[in-house]
């Protein structure tokens, strides 16, 4: 196990993954479930992206904040989680919803969530605190940002990205000096300031977060007695900057020189972006790394299979170009392209399906034609349906977004539309 100059290891960590947002952004995927929750990628939840982070880093205690609907969520980790870790080793993936310990409130914000913790967390007693939202698609080693917070001697440590100054006011925006310690904090500006040496990039918080336990936990305590809105990136962080202590980790590529691949995927456009994303040809963020696997809860399923060829005369052709298909589907005569497919999705004859993510469990008609949807579960789409191709008509049903991608809740039943 590596150790740095201090001696610390990535064991000194425990992870905190803050998964009790209600997603109402990515309505009407959050009707039943949180976002974490939210499938992705065909066999992924949102979640797996940053427990997988956390086991490749070799994070060994992790535990998941839940709140509004996690029942979803709370199966997930425990059919494909929680068997990870050995108990006998100090290691666990705990689940933690609210316990009402302080009070009777709900989390209030993402500090709150932390601050109603503090008991498990003066319990396990870690040297190191790494706070981490549930809900974004990324692959990061936790390791390379604890080494910069140690070399820094920091207290606080705010994983960062950069991004267009046009991005700015989508995200929290930071300023620092030519050695990456935080000077200046703004949530979601209009008027942001960029990096040193540009007047185009700024540096946008990732939601990471690593501090030293003792001293999180002071600045939690002093912000609870506040009327704030008990909030890192609006409370936390700003009032941290006092200490000349919190520094910026910069999340790039060392060979490419650019930043690496991060996505919020908090809205409805965002969320089917980044599924268009990975079935790129060359995808920034690249599931078939072995060296970096994001594990997934993994049903029994048979494999994918193809059938009817029969191009000739305005014949039937099961097949799928540029898209993921996952385990359980079956095309039956029908083409996809351009799409994710979760398990267990069939596509019966002379049906076509583009630029869409459908879910498991979907079947689609015979003869329908989907373009630009996201299909939540069990979803039969009934002979000759169209979706995606009048948009006027589509509203009318669906919720249908900023951008124009239609989505169709789980279980729709199309005979009471």
């Amino acid at each position: 196990m590596k150790k740095n100059s201090t001696g610390r290891t990535i064991r000194d960590v425990l992870a905190i993954v803050l998964a009790g947002g209600k997603g109402e952004r990515l309505h009407p995927l959050t009707i039943h479930r949180a976002k974490p929750a939210v499938p992705f990628g065909g066999k992924y939840r949102i979640i797996d992206f940053a427990l997988s982070n956390c086991i490749n880093s070799n994070i060994r205690k992790i535990s998941v904040f839940t709140q509004y609907k996690s029942l979803s969520l709370d199966r997930h980790l425990a059919l494909g989680w929680e068997r990870l870790s050995n108990p006998e080793l100090g290691e666990f993936i705990l689940t933690i919803p609210p316990q009402q310990r302080i009070d009777e409130r709900w989390y209030e914000g993402t500090a709150d969530a932390v601050y109603q913790n503090i008991y498990f967390i003066e319990k396990e007693a870690p040297p190191y605190l790494l706070i981490l939202s549930g809900d974004h698609i990324y692959k990061m080693d936790y390791s390379e940002m604890l080494s910069f917070h140690l070399e820094k001697g920091a207290l606080g440590t705010v994983a960062a990205i950069e991004v267009d100054k046009g991005a700015s006011s989508s995200f929290g925006i930071m300023e620092v000096d030519g050695d990456w310690r935080i000077t200046g904090f703004e949530e979601k500006p209009r008027d942001p300031k960029t990096l040193p040496g540009s007047d185009k990039q700024c540096l946008a918080s990732m939601g990471v977060y690593l501090f030293n336990t003792e001293a999180i936990i002071e600045e939690l305590k002093t912000d609870a007695a506040k009327s704030s809105a008990h909030d890192f990136g609006k409370d936390i962080i700003p009032d941290m900057l006092k200490t000349g202590r919190l520094f910026a980790f910069n999340f790039r590529d060392k060979n490419k020189k650019e930043a690496k691949y991060w996505r919020d995927v908090g809205t409805i456009d965002a969320y089917w972006e980044a599924n268009m994303d990975i079935i790129s040809v060359d995808p920034l963020l690249n599931l078939y790394d072995s060296e970096w696997p994001i594990r997934t809860y993994q049903c029994q399923n048979p494999p994918a299979k193809f059938v009817f060829a029969q191009e000739y005369k305005g014949g039937r052709l099961g097949t799928a170009l540029d898209s993921i298909v996952c385990d359980g589907c079956i095309l039956s005569g029908g083409r996809v392209q351009n799409s994710v497919l979760s398990p267990n999705v069939r596509v019966n004859s002379w049906a076509s399906v583009k630029d869409s993510v459908l879910m498991e469990n979907v079947e689609i008609g015979r003869y329908a034609k989907i373009k630009q949807a996201i299909i939540d579960k069990d979803v039969y789409i009934p002979q000759d349906t169209m979706i995606g191709y009048n948009r006027e008509e589509d509203r009318k049903r669906f919720d249908v977004s900023p951008k124009g991608i239609v989505v169709i809740p789980k279980g729709t039943d199309f005979r009471k539309l």
